[in-house]
């Protein structure tokens, strides 16, 4: 009796499978800095072939079974050689999974992935389970060019290209935010092209708060932009600037066609993907449309 009231007392206070806070973020305290985790392992032969399997045989027909991913312009790594940087606007925890399924064998074997440290790094099994799925790294949030960076870089030189979130955390509103530097400088230090992926779709999908996609299988595009080259007059918010312009155009070329995109942009028109100035619920209303069946679209 004494084990089973134990038990019925543990589950009375509530099971909690990591550290993260109760209370809100957006009043919570600067949370403390997490410590390193080692993912060398990862990347190691045996992680590569184990990582291999795992995408393969579980997360890709995992990932077509809850969602109707479509995926455009994957034509353009064709013309770019490794590494790269892949940077993409982030609203779901559905937008990683569904990029490195949707990359070509030769490019997902040797892609890894920037995560936020103090969400996917905070307890041993996550950080394991992250690392070894994604061939992902611990990333800090708050800014900085500690390790993570060092690791990057290493990564880079070593032709991994490696995937980023610029915004730094999910949208609370289905809309691109204000991007960070360090894709940005990252490029420039080691003189590597951004490659841009435009994601609709899995904001509707499974938005910020949701565990598990919606049913029904909900179209979610992919769509990989033309690579962006840094030049020698580029600092770090410029060249970070040209990136979320050319993501801005790579979503509108999603939303309409790339005809109608293109002449928008020699028009001088400006296209942004942050969305209306409006109140918040008219924005989160206007993201969480539901996206249109295309008439014809390639499937990976």
């Amino acid at each position: 009796m004494g084990a089973l009231r134990r038990d019925i007392q543990v589950l009375a206070r509530g099971w909690r499978w990591s550290h993260r806070p109760l209370i809100p973020r957006s009043v919570a305290p600067p949370p403390p800095r997490v410590r390193g985790f080692p993912t060398a392992w990862a990347r190691s032969e045996t992680g590569r072939s184990a990582r291999d399997l795992l995408q393969r045989f579980a997360l890709s027909p995992l990932m077509r079974i809850e969602v109707d991913p479509r995926v455009y312009g994957v034509d353009v790594l064709d013309a770019v050689p490794p590494p790269v940087i892949f940077v993409a606007n982030h609203s779901s925890h559905l937008d990683a999974p569904l990029i490195l399924t949707s990359l070509p064998p030769a490019w997902r074997e040797r892609t890894a992935t920037g995560a936020a440290a103090d969400y996917f790094f905070d307890v041993w099994w996550r950080a394991a389970a992250t690392a070894l799925i994604f061939n992902a790294f611990p990333v800090e949030r708050a800014g900085g060019r500690g390790r993570a960076t060092q690791l990057a870089r290493e990564l880079l030189e070593d032709r991994w290209s490696i995937l980023m979130f610029p915004e730094g955390t999910r949208s609370r509103d289905g809309w691109t935010g204000d991007f960070r530097l360090g894709a940005a400088r990252l490029a420039l230090e080691a003189d590597v092209p951004v490659v841009p992926i435009g994601i609709r779709g899995t904001y509707q999908s499974m938005p910020r708060g949701k565990g598990w996609p919606a049913k029904g299988r909900q179209p979610v595009h992919l769509r990989f932009g033309r690579p962006i080259l840094p030049n020698g007059d580029d600092d770090a918010a410029s060249f970070s600037d040209r990136i979320k312009d050319a993501l801005a155009l790579t979503l509108e070329e999603d939303r309409t066609s790339w005809w109608d995109a293109q002449k928008r942009a020699a028009r001088g028109e400006p296209i942004s993907a942050s969305g209306p100035s409006a109140a918040r619920w008219r924005r989160t209303w206007e993201a969480s449309r539901p996206m249109p069946q295309p008439r014809r679209a390639f499937r990976r």
